[in-house]
């Protein structure tokens, strides 16, 4: 199938309407992309989440390995609106070496589920794009209209499920790779917080404290709470993070993004000290949280609230949860 890919390249832009942006060509076409396939379920979670962008899994193409990154909302680092921002990226290029540039012509892909067959993007003439250590995404920052795109009459929105793809020549042909993304919708009902009572807590003595074990989006997390802090904190802060408690039930290839709060009551002003963060988690990196959450100087004054009758209160706020399977 790259064979075939690679013949089009160079009567692309004559075979095709081009997009009125004379710089980009568009094309229909039933047979599906020959590298990559990204499926995302329950696509208006995303919106409705503000999830800013979504990635899929890595794959494999002409001997590097590459992931897609969509913009439901559209890239606003770019000040992009009412469209859909779509772009092919490179990862794992650690072992290039210095001075790497790797020169690429992709095409990326949205299934119109209506007639089964795909729009497609590309560079017009069949365009290179050369991938280096300080450019590592190129695409489509207006992929296709948000208006047009959630229409259901026209295929790429259907039942709240699409399919984006992408075809990358470099050299050589690799095996194609799919990907299911379901992203499980929570409601503000639905949101979950865990308090974690901690008493005599001057009297701790080990590095790592952890929470019970509690469940928030079918997932199982802990908290963790160095009392003396860890890294750049050690000595001078708390630190505290979100962690997942149950890796056996995360395969190697899946990842969970989680948007939370963690916060230590302030138990006589309600003058909480409390952050947030938006992350992807997995096997290989199973927490997140700040090594400098409070200052120990200011956690210890009586005034602050935070300690007191030796005891302190640490929360979780689990706010939402997606799933890459």
């Amino acid at each position: 199938m790259e064979n075939d890919f690679a013949d089009q390249v160079g009567m692309f832009s004559d075979s095709f309407p081009s997009s009125p942006s004379l710089s980009i060509s568009r094309s229909i076409s039933n047979v599906p992309p020959a590298h990559f396939l990204l499926k995302i379920e329950t696509f208006s979670s995303l919106v409705e989440n503000n999830v800013e962008n979504c990635e899929s899994l890595e794959f494999d193409a002409g001997g590097y390995k590459w992931k897609l990154v969509v913009y439901p909302n559209g890239n606003k680092n770019k000040n992009v609106k009412d469209h859909i921002s779509l772009y092919l990226a490179m990862v794992d290029t650690s072992s290039l070496g210095l001075g790497w540039e790797v020169y690429v012509i992709f095409r990326l892909f949205v299934l119109d589920q209506n007639k089964d067959e795909f729009l497609i993007l590309q560079d017009a003439m069949g365009k290179e794009r050369r991938f280096h250590v300080l450019k590592l995404e190129w695409g489509f920052d207006q992929f296709i209209p948000l208006e047009e795109f959630n229409d259901a009459s026209n295929g790429y929105l259907v039942g709240d499920t699409c399919v984006f793809g992408a075809e990358v020549l470099v050299k050589e042909r690799n095996k194609c790779k799919g990907e299911c993304l379901f992203l499980a919708k929570l409601t503000s009902a639905s949101n979950y917080k865990h308090v974690w009572k901690i008493e005599n807590f001057s009297k701790l003595e080990a590095k790592l404290y952890e929470s019970e074990v509690f469940v928030a989006g079918n997932q199982k997390w802990k908290i963790k709470l160095y009392p003396k802090g860890q890294g750049v904190g050690r000595g001078s802060h708390i630190s505290v993070y979100l962690a997942l408690a149950d890796l056996s039930t995360i395969t190697r290839d899946s990842k969970i993004y989680v948007h939370f709060t963690l916060r230590i009551r302030d138990q006589v002003l309600s003058k909480h000290n409390e952050k947030k963060a938006s992350t992807w988690l997995s096997t290989s990196s199973e927490d997140w949280g700040w090594s400098t959450f409070v200052e120990l100087s200011y956690f210890n004054k009586a005034e602050n609230g935070f300690l007191m009758n030796d005891v302190c209160i640490v929360e979780a706020e689990v706010l939402r949860i997606s799933k890459a399977l």
